[in-house]
Parts: C-alpha cells; sequence; structure tokens
C-alpha cells in the first residue's frame, strides 16, 4: 500500500477529535497535494458525520414496525425486556450499527435493530399534535387502498397504535373531489407514505376507561398467548398486560412487576379489603416479586401467565400456586401526579 493511500484513508478509522489533532501534528505543507488534499476532505468528513449524528441523537425516533422487540443488549441473543409498537416515539441513547439503544415513553431502556426506526427530522414526535386516532380494535391492517381485496395489507398494527390523520387534498383543476366511503380513513404513516384504515378499528377521541370497562377490556384478550417481554395485543408478559390495563384507565405506571408494587402511584391494601381493579402481586416475597393481575371481584383476578397453559387466563385467588404466593395487593390512587396521567403511551 502506497504512503498516499494510507494517508487518504487514515481518518476513516478516526473520530473527529483524533482527526483534527492528527492534522495538528502534521505539517501539511510537507506533503505531497494528493495526500494533504485526501487528509483534509477526510476531516471534512468526519466533521460533518459527526455533527449529523449528534442532530439525529437529539431529535425524537419512531418505530416503523408493528412491534419492535427490545434486548437487554445489541444482539437478539439476548433477552427480550420490553417492546415499542408501530408509530412509538422513543429516544436514541446510543446507535451502534446495526443496533440503538432506545428509551420508550415509561423510561424503559433497550436494544433494537436500528432499521426499525425512522428519525424525524420536524416535529416533537409522530401523532402528537394535530388530527390523529387511535386504534381500538385488538389488530387493524391498513392497507395501500382503501380496498381489503385488492393487495395484502401494508402492515398490521397492535390495540392502542396512534395515527396521523393524512390532511385533505385540494381536488385537481376541472377534476371532482375523490369520494370513499365512511368505512376508511386515510392516514399518513410515519414512513411519510398514505395508507388507509377502516373507521371501525379507530377512535378518534379515546376516553380514559373505567374500572368495569377496563376489565371487560382485559376480558377481550382471554386466550391470548403469552410472550416474555410482550406489551402489545401480539403478546403480552405479564406486568405488560396490567400496565395496559391501568393505562387503558388514563394512567402511565411503570413497566415491570416489582416496580409496579414499589410505584408512589398506588397505596397498599389488605387481601380481605380487595375491590375490582386492584393490582395482585405474587412472588416468593415482597422484595422478590415475580408475577402480577388484576383483581376482577368475587375472588378471581385476571393475568397473563405462563403456569400451565401460557395464556391470559382467569384464576382464583384462593387456588394454589396463588394464594400462597401472594405478596402485595395494590390500589391505584385516584389523585396520581398530572404527568402520569397520561391518555397515550406518549
Amino acid at each position: 500500500m502506497s504512503s498516499e493511500f494510507k494517508g487518504a484513508t487514515i481518518l476513516n478509522s478516526l473520530g473527529e477529535s483524533s482527526a483534527t489533532k492528527l492534522l495538528l501534528m502534521l505539517d501539511l505543507r510537507r506533503l505531497p497535494f494528493r495526500t494533504r488534499f485526501r487528509l483534509q476532505t477526510g476531516l471534512v468528513l468526519a466533521v460533518l458525520l459527526s455533527a449529523s449524528a449528534l442532530f439525529a441523537k437529539e431529535r425524537p425516533h419512531v418505530v416503523v414496525v408493528s412491534v419492535a422487540n427490545m434486548f437487554s443488549g445489541p444482539s437478539d441473543k439476548t433477552d427480550v425486556v420490553s417492546q415499542a409498537i408501530y408509530g412509538s416515539n422513543v429516544k436514541l441513547l446510543q446507535a451502534r450499527g446495526e443496533w440503538s439503544r432506545i428509551q420508550t415513553s415509561d423510561q424503559y431502556k433497550g436494544w433494537t435493530r436500528s432499521r426499525y426506526l425512522r428519525v424525524l427530522l420536524t416535529g416533537d414526535g409522530y401523532a402528537t399534535a394535530g388530527s390523529t386516532v387511535q386504534v381500538e380494535s385488538l389488530f387493524a391492517n391498513i392497507y395501500a387502498e382503501p380496498n381489503v381485496t385488492q393487495h395484502k395489507p401494508i402492515i398490521t398494527v397492535s390495540y392502542e397504535t396512534r395515527l396521523e390523520v393524512a390532511p385533505e387534498e385540494s381536488p385537481k383543476k376541472g377534476k371532482p373531489a375523490e369520494a370513499h366511503s365512511e368505512r376508511w380513513l386515510k392516514v399518513r404513516l410515519p414512513e411519510q407514505r398514505d395508507g388507509w384504515i377502516q373507521t371501525s378499528d379507530v377512535t378518534s377521541d379515546p376516553k380514559p376507561l373505567t374500572i368495569p370497562e377496563s376489565i371487560e377490556l382485559a376480558k377481550r384478550f382471554l386466550g391470548f398467548p403469552y410472550l416474555w417481554g410482550g406489551r402489545s395485543s401480539f403478546g403480552f408478559d405479564c406486568s405488560g398486560f396490567t400496565q395496559m390495563l391501568v393505562r387503558a384507565r388514563g394512567i402511565n405506571m411503570p413497566r415491570d412487576a416489582d416496580l409496579q408494587a414499589a410505584w408512589s402511584g398506588v397505596g397498599a391494601v389488605e387481601r380481605k379489603d380487595l375491590q375490582p381493579g386492584d393490582l395482585l402481586f405474587f412472588g416468593s416475597s415482597q422484595k422478590e416479586i415475580t408475577h402480577t393481575g388484576m383483581y376482577i371481584g368475587e375472588g378471581q383476578f385476571i393475568h397473563d401467565t405462563t403456569n400451565g397453559h401460557p395464556v391470559v387466563q382467569i384464576s382464583k385467588l384462593d387456588d394454589q400456586p396463588w394464594t400462597h404466593l401472594l405478596v402485595a395487593c395494590r390500589r391505584v390512587k385516584e389523585t396520581v401526579a398530572p404527568q402520569a396521567r397520561l391518555q397515550s403511551r406518549r
């Protein structure tokens, strides 16, 4: 390899500060013109790339797959710790090639594939302003046109997915406005393309549920398979399930069961005083909580469990193993801090 080629490529492996120090140490006038030119060009590129990466890191990112698994490390060989659903705004903490470490709105952190994210160059996030809708069906298909038979869906999204409503287009001169059935709604997707969703799958005015309504919501998921780290209708784990049910009541609580039990937004209650909507926590002790569910009355609770058949199911609190594993009962406070009373996952 020639000395000029080495000089021209050395900056590719250096950061901005290292490249700057190298150039300050060199007497560029003593170098051949081609080598000097390439070193200077390399420094400019290093500075631009560094500035671009810094700008991207400070901007919100949005998830562009149905569900993005979040791993404990930058490898799919590590365990799944949580998930982020389509359209979720996340904070980029660290980028490492194919992997990015992100933080979701519930402050949970994990690694996901970089290609599952898109940086937003303008605005404060996707579906945070203007006209939006939220998916209230357990699943919803989004199509390229208002037709369910012409092509396969662009994407299938989970319950709670928020979407931007596409602005109405003015008809072209000499052409009538395009008419569509009230069955369909045009949405602007985070990839900056349009799609069509059926209006029966979404609501434009999601309201916090009452406790009886949240119990009915929980029962809609009966039989859905348990999924470790899951927090979407494609599969929940135990704490992801109860977190979703409390979020449906308009309150954001922590992600993990032990953190939920210790959260300031709940108060301790005695087993004999349980009411529907109270949260139950199981484990070997209050310091070793490993499972959670929601009490629904008459001695029963609903939960997503790996015990027996791993699905969302209703169990009796007096049955084994639950009666001996119950270590804490909590009631969500009605006077939760305003920042915790979030109607959506943002």
